[in-house]
C-alpha cells in the first residue's frame, strides 16, 4: 500500500473519491465495539464510506444487526430530507428512524408555516 499502512492508503483513497477502493482498504479492519479503538473508528469510517459510495442498500443489511449502521443510514435520510423512507423504516420498527423523522416532519412544516 505504498508505505502508507492501511489508514494512509484509505485516506488517500477516500481524498480521491475514490470510494469502492477506500472501502476496500478500510472494510477488513472494521470491527464494531472492539476494545481496538483503531478498528472501532475504522468501522465507523466504513459505514461513511458506504454512504460516499451510495451504497445504501449494503448499509441497510448491515443495519439489520448493527445498530452504528442503523445509526448512519438513519441520518443519512435525515440530512437527504428522505421522510418517506425514514417512515417505512419506523413503520418496521426502527425507533432511531421515528425519532429523525418526526424532527424532520416539525423542521419541515415549521419551514412551511414561516
Amino acid at each position: 500500500m505504498g508505505g502508507y499502512g492501511w489508514i494512509g492508503a484509505g485516506r488517500v483513497a477516500h481524498e480521491r473519491g475514490d470510494w469502492d477502493l477506500a472501502i476496500a482498504t478500510v472494510e477488513p479492519h472494521a470491527q464494531c465495539y472492539s476494545v481496538d479503538h483503531e478498528r472501532h473508528n475504522a468501522h465507523l469510517w466504513h459505514l461513511d464510506l458506504l454512504v460516499k459510495a451510495g451504497r445504501l442498500d449494503e448499509l441497510a443489511l448491515l443495519g439489520r444487526d448493527d445498530v452504528h449502521a442503523r445509526r448512519r443510514l438513519n441520518r443519512h435520510l435525515y440530512e437527504t430530507g428522505q421522510r418517506g423512507n425514514l417512515a417505512r423504516r419506523a413503520e418496521a420498527g426502527d425507533e432511531g428512524a421515528r425519532i429523525l423523522h418526526d424532527r424532520l416532519r416539525l423542521e419541515q412544516n415549521d419551514g412551511r408555516n414561516a
